[in-house]
């Protein structure tokens, strides 16, 4: 990571597009990957080329009393970079993906760098990184909020290999960030999401060897068979070797390649040395004790980053209105998942659905140390409406919001900050977070904010 250029004089650096100028419409509602574009107005937006332009926009800013937005690039639920007044910086020009040429394996990457991107640079390498489960989940965001990527049961939480990042500050510099330079805004990189108190420019990242073999296989369940099946598949899972990622899908009627009726899905996926190794993996799913109920099944067969991704995109296509809620929960994934099944049959939406992982992140404290991120529940589960049409807007939160409270009747369920729906509730943000980490993230904000010059967190 080396030191940027000196920044331009004059503007604010970048390209800047004012509200009431031609281009801004098209400017703001880009900077959300969501097709549901919060009504939320900066003043201004600054397209930065160069990490450069990043910290004389910062200045531009600071010096005319101007809070700062920042949209890494890529694929985005809530809207968080739109905020009234202020300036906007948008990333997505910051999407450089470099390997290092020594050992261990590195890759300096900007913000803007796609999972896609990654999996294209490394794959040939024969390298890997837990990049985010979507093809289009940019890096920036990504990692500022721990990361929950492919294999990260095995690899830890994706901001695990972050070992360095570049960042500009509050008052414009720019700064290096390890475990022994800034450590605390490393620390807080690793996990504060939209309430980090600087703007990531790049990424430096440890790359895995990738995996000799990846081997996934699916089973589908009617909707009524919940209990059984998530009990079966959290108890399967939990005895597997940490290479193999389970996730549970809950599926409203209609959903999915071909209709069908309200369903649990089971994927499980193998990132194994070998394909043998993989098969053996994943043969405890082919041993289903109740596998003649199900609709359809999956062999074990091999697979790829690339083809994952192609099928994460399906579920979660560009072009379509989303909303998205998370829970951690003390709760097993059988209690967790019946207790969403009725929403789900009811889904006012066919393309909706519900994602429970099974342990979504390793539990080693060595690959959870030295970061604000940490898992906060026994099972986890995401929500998503989604939806096409802006007058179906209430409906589909409203839908979202009591699918989020069945699950979580008593309301002491956590959240992980990167899906949390914030604007639910005044205290979303803080309840991602262990207390600790909340108040440090709290300090390190005064430290290198004091003037509050960066946006924080969403709320109602």
């Amino acid at each position: 990571m080396h030191p940027p250029a000196a920044p331009p004089a004059g503007g604010p650096g970048g390209t800047l597009i004012r509200r009431g100028d031609p281009g801004y419409p098209a400017a703001r509602e880009g900077a959300v990957w969501n097709v549901r574009t919060p009504r939320r107005f900066p003043d201004a937006i600054v397209r930065a080329a160069t990490e450069a332009d990043v910290a004389h926009a910062v200045r531009y800013a600071r010096d005319r009393g101007l809070r700062v937005a920042i949209r890494s690039g890529g694929h985005n639920w809530s809207g968080t970079p739109l905020r009234d007044g202020g300036l906007l910086i948008d990333l997505s020009g910051l999407r450089t993906c470099t390997l290092g040429a020594s050992a261990p394996p590195t890759a300096d990457v900007g913000p803007a760098a796609t999972g896609a991107d990654l999996v294209a640079a490394l794959t040939p390498a024969h390298l890997a990184f837990p990049v985010g489960h979507c093809p289009s989940v940019a890096v920036g965001g990504f990692l500022l909020s721990g990361g929950l990527g492919w294999n990260s049961r095995a690899w830890g939480a994706s901001c695990a290999d972050v070992v360095g990042i570049r960042a500009v500050t509050a008052d414009g510099r720019t700064v290096t960030c390890t475990e022994t330079e800034h450590p605390d805004l490393f620390w807080a990189a690793r996990g504060a999401g939209p309430g980090f108190c600087a703007v990531a420019t790049g990424f430096r990242l440890a790359l895995h060897p990738h995996p000799g073999a990846i081997l996934t296989t699916v089973l589908t369940f009617p909707l009524a068979e919940v209990a059984p099946v998530a009990d079966w598949a959290e108890r399967t899972a939990r005895g597997l070797p940490p290479y193999v990622e389970t996730a549970l899908v809950l599926l409203p009627a209609g959903a999915g390649p071909a209709p069908a009726g309200p369903r649990i899905t089971v994927s499980a996926t193998a990132f194994a040395a070998t394909a043998e190794q993989a098969r053996q993996a994943l043969e405890p799913f082919t041993r289903c004790p109740f596998g003649q109920r199900a609709g359809t099944v999956q062999p074990p067969g091999p697979t790829s980053f690339a083809a994952l991704h192609r099928g994460a995109e399906a579920l979660w296509p560009p072009g379509h209105r989303y909303a998205a809620d998370t829970l951690w929960s003390a709760d097993d994934h059988a209690t967790l998942l019946t207790r969403a099944a009725g929403a789900v049959a009811r889904a006012p939406s066919p393309a909706s659905l519900v994602l429970s992982p099974v342990q979504p992140v390793s539990p080693d404290p060595v690959l959870l140390r030295n970061m604000a991120f940490a898992p906060l529940g026994a099972s986890y589960l995401v929500g998503y409406a989604v939806w096409d049409l802006l007058a179906d807007d209430g409906l589909q939160t409203r839908w979202l919001r009591g699918l989020m409270a069945d699950a979580d009747p008593d309301g002491t369920g956590r959240r992980y900050i990167a899906e949390a729906d914030l604007e639910a509730g005044a205290d979303r943000a803080r309840r991602a977070y262990p207390p600790a980490h909340w108040d440090r993230l709290q300090e390190i904000k005064a430290e290198w904010d004091p003037e509050n010059r960066f946006h924080s967190y969403l709320a109602p």
